[in-house]
């Protein structure tokens, strides 16, 4: 695929990951198609995907709320059909690494008949400067969180960005395969939050709670019972030990570099006032 005149689709374009992706694309030259509510599209209404999808190049799949909740393989794998069908077969799809439940989504993107990458992607460092994590450092100074001191290799997102684009620019290059994406050093949530706390000159605490607790904080956000029975299981899985291990080796070959370390993020981060008060 050559940059001029490529067309971008980009689900989620103003969340988390796809603002970064539609940056990072644009700095390469590609043209960047938003897809979300504000422009028309709907991943609950395949009515929808038509127009969003005629006339582009490619499309970087993100589904809310994550990639193995209920229905994500039907409607990726709906979406990847019609869009083979209209011509646009270059398709990304952001998937999580070890996430057992993310498999039925990466079936159907496989088997769809399109040109596929799916990019596997450990636990954001962007989660602890955005979103709720975020906001219980900034507001209270503690991280309630139910990964009690099991470690994670925490991934920057400019990287994961950086991969996307990668790509999507590089010919055929990815096409067929699955890319695992850590960052450089194994962490405790409690490691991350002392770093933050450095970085932030801020006393900074984390509180490791039982999913049956964190069920509880997350019912007092208002949020509906079905998606806390889907977020706290989801944690528990991730978080149980397997992914206590680094996948370093794919940003090595499409960066030709090191991830970036987590120490570096919150520095950024904090001179941009993440943690706050």
């Amino acid at each position: 695929m050559t940059n001029t005149a490529t067309t971008l689709i980009i689900t989620g374009a103003t969340g988390r990951t796809g603002s970064r992706v539609a940056q990072a694309a644009q700095a390469a030259g590609l043209k960047i198609r938003p897809a979300s509510r504000a422009q028309g599209f709907s991943w609950s209404d395949p009515a929808t995907w038509a127009d969003t999808l005629r006339g582009a190049d490619a499309a970087y799949l993100v589904y809310p709320p994550d990639i193995g909740a209920p229905g994500a393989g039907e409607a990726i794998g709906g979406l990847a059909e019609q869009a083979v069908a209209l011509g646009v077969r270059r398709l990304v799809l952001l998937s999580g690494r070890g996430e057992h439940s993310a498999r039925a989504a990466e079936d159907a993107l496989t088997s769809s008949g399109a040109d596929w990458t799916i990019v596997r992607a450990s636990w954001f460092n962007q989660n602890f400067s955005e979103g709720p994590m975020a906001d219980g450092l900034r507001i209270t100074g503690d991280l309630v969180f139910p990964a009690d001191e099991v470690t994670e290799p925490f991934l920057d997102l400019a990287d994961l960005a950086e991969v996307v684009t990668r790509t999507l620019t590089e010919g055929e290059k990815y096409v067929g395969r699955a890319l695992d994406l850590s960052g450089p050093r194994l962490m405790t949530f409690r490691d991350a939050v002392a770093e933050i706390a450095r970085a932030s000159g801020r006393e900074l605490t984390y509180t490791a709670v039982t999913s049956e607790q964190y069920a509880q904080v997350l019912t007092s956000f208002g949020l509906p019972p079905e998606e806390v029975a889907f977020l706290t299981a989801t944690f528990a899985s991730l978080l149980d030990g397997h992914n206590e291990f680094l996948s370093t080796d794919d940003i090595h070959e499409v960066l030709g570099r090191a991830p970036r370390d987590f120490a570096k993020y919150a520095r950024e981060a904090a001179t941009e006032g993440a943690w706050k008060a």
